[in-house]
Formats: structure tokens, sequence, C-alpha cells
């Protein structure tokens, strides 16, 4: 067993099992054995490589197209450019280099950053020094807010139900009768969705709640937000994962060495921003709104400009069988206020 492991194991021995979203929290988070405090897990000789590690081309397209949503709404200043989850500030880097291209953007911009690893924090200060970090999204000051949020809320911890004879049942991780970690359920709870005997599902409430503020500083103050995760609409399954040196692995085997995530719901966050009073817009698959936002056009010149993996970045960020499905985007805005550019609104 990994010493979280052991740790994770004592707390079970002494309180009972646990909600899986406490799991995934210790897992990812613990101070000392913890999977983000202690590493950095992004690219090759990490565990996973996102988007903006891939190639330069998708920061900059999210730059340019929140650089039209500043100017669609007047262009306002100041105004706070944030990222939660920024990983090693890849992202926020080249928006930043992209947003020069509107006049009197990158005067007004503040830039925030929403980190929870005190490794990462360091990490993003030596790339973006001019930032400043903030513990979680309610702390954004009172002013129009411009976000990029990507691969963000898959890593939230999640809640998971499964239907039984009797009703749903929380899944809690506890101990088996060897002593390992193992996965059961709690008892009954009203849950208040259909379903059938083995059905799972998922929550995540930290996403909904994050989603929430976000849209309500949105709809009070100006602003726009683009949310990249994968995922899909009100769906059903066990999709709880861990991944290691690039490898799906047993998320129960190694806590603390391996990253945990979840397929996003983006029904709730979708219906959470309405809620708060923003407008929110249809689902849209990652490559399909790329290709809205010129990646092609941007590729190719890359390319002539002697850019060797500009096409096999357009190729990965887009193709359906790559990212180019399994992601999906959604954006918010004010209402009133012109979409975000690639969106169409929710009706």
């Amino acid at each position: 067993m990994t010493p979280l492991a052991e740790q994770i194991a004592m707390r079970i021995r002494a309180t009972g099992p646990m909600p899986l979203s406490e799991y995934m929290r210790i897992c990812l988070l613990d101070g000392r054995h913890g999977y983000y405090a202690t590493r950095d897990p992004f690219g090759r000789a990490g565990d996973f490589t996102t988007a903006p590690e891939i190639h330069q081309i998708f920061g900059e397209l999210c730059g340019l197209a929140l650089a039209q949503a500043w100017m669609d709404q007047g262009s306002p200043a100041p105004f706070t450019l944030a990222e939660p989850g920024p990983g090693r500030g890849t992202l926020m880097a080249d928006m930043l280099r992209a947003i020069r291209l509107a006049p009197g953007m990158s005067e007004a911009a503040q830039v925030a950053l929403i980190e929870a690893s005190a490794h990462l924090r360091k990490v993003q200060a030596q790339r973006i020094p001019s930032s400043a970090h903030l513990d979680n999204v309610e702390d954004f000051p009172d002013i129009p807010l411009f976000l990029m949020a990507n691969e963000f809320i898959d890593a939230l911890p999640i809640r998971q139900y499964q239907m039984g004879g009797d009703g749903w049942h929380e899944r809690l991780v506890g101990l088996s009768d060897d002593g390992t970690l193992a996965m059961g359920l709690g008892p009954v709870v009203p849950l208040g969705r259909k379903g059938r005997p083995g059905d799972i599902v998922e929550e995540c409430p930290e996403g909904v709640a994050a989603i929430r503020s976000i849209a309500a500083r949105i709809a009070a103050h100006g602003g726009a937000a683009i949310i990249v995760d994968y995922g899909g609409w009100n769906g059903y399954g066990d999709s709880f994962q861990a991944l290691r040196d690039h490898a799906p692995e047993d998320p129960l085997a190694n806590p603390g060495l391996a990253d945990l995530t979840a397929h996003v719901d983006f029904a709730p966050l979708a219906a959470a921003a309405l809620d708060a009073g923003a407008q929110v817009s249809r689902p849209i698959h990652q490559g399909d709104w790329l290709r809205l936002l010129g990646i092609e056009a941007r590729a190719n010149a890359l390319t002539r400009a002697g850019d060797a993996g500009a096409a096999a970045a357009l190729h990965r960020l887009t193709d359906p069988q790559e990212m180019g499905h399994l992601f999906k985007a959604i954006a918010i805005w004010p209402k009133g206020a012109p979409a975000v550019p690639g969106f169409t609104p929710l009706e």
C-alpha cells in the first residue's frame, strides 16, 4: 500500500467508509502525499497531456475568443482574466500573448489563477509573474470576469450513487476483508432520479457551485466564461478513473500516485448558469468549436512558417477519434450581450 493508502485505511477503520468525493479530495490534495502536492503531472514526462500542452494554437484561439467577447461588451477596464486549475500556466501564457491583438486588453487585464496545489502555484508564479493566486472562484473582485477553464471540472470530487432493489445508495470507499480499499454501498438516499437496478449516476456538487458563482458574477458585472472538458449531457454510468504514466489503472490501487478524474455532466452546469441569471450556450464538440474559430487556417499558416507540429496538433485537437469529440465546450455570457464566438444560446 502507498503511504496515503495506509492513511486512508486507518481513517476508515476509525470512522467508517467515506464518500468517493472525500477519497478523491485526499488523493489529489493531501498536503504531504497528495497527487498534485507532490508532482508536475503534465506532458510526456508526467501522467497526461492537456490540450494547451499539445500546442500553442489551443491557447491562442481560446484567448482570441475571449478577446472578441471583451470587445463585444465594450472593452471594459479593468477586468479579471481568470483560469481555475491552470496547471503549468501554459494556457494562460498563450492567451496573454494572443490578447495583445486586442488594443488595450492586456493593459486592462488583472490575471487571477485558482489553484489548490502549493507546488503548482510555484510553477505558475514563475511562468506568469504578474498573476495573483486566489483560493476559490468566490474570491474574484466585483468587476467584469473573462474566464477560461480547461479540464478543471473533471478533477473536482464527485459523489456516486447506485440503484439497488430498494432505491439509490451512495457508493463509498471502504475496506475489503484483506484490508485493501474497496467500493461498497451506503444506506438508501433520496436522490430524486429515475433508474434501474445497477444504474450508476454521478454528481459534482463543487463543479455546480463553481459554475453558479462564475455565472452570477458574469450576470452582475459582465464578462464571459468558456468551459472545456470531457464528458456528456445527463449521463449515467461509472466514469471514475485513474491515469498514471499515460495509462489507466484501478483508481483505488495507488492513492496519491495517480490522477483521479470523472466525466463531466454538462447539463447541471448549464442549469446552474441559467439559475444564476446568465446566458449559457449549447454544448459543442471541442473539434467543431476550434474549427469555427479558424484552427485549420491557423495551423496551415504555422506549417508554412516552419512549425512541424502544427498539423499533428490540428489532428489531435479536432479529430473525432482523438480529442475532437471526447471533449465538449460550453460558454457563459450576460443576457442581452453577443454570444461568445463559436457558441449558440441554449434555449
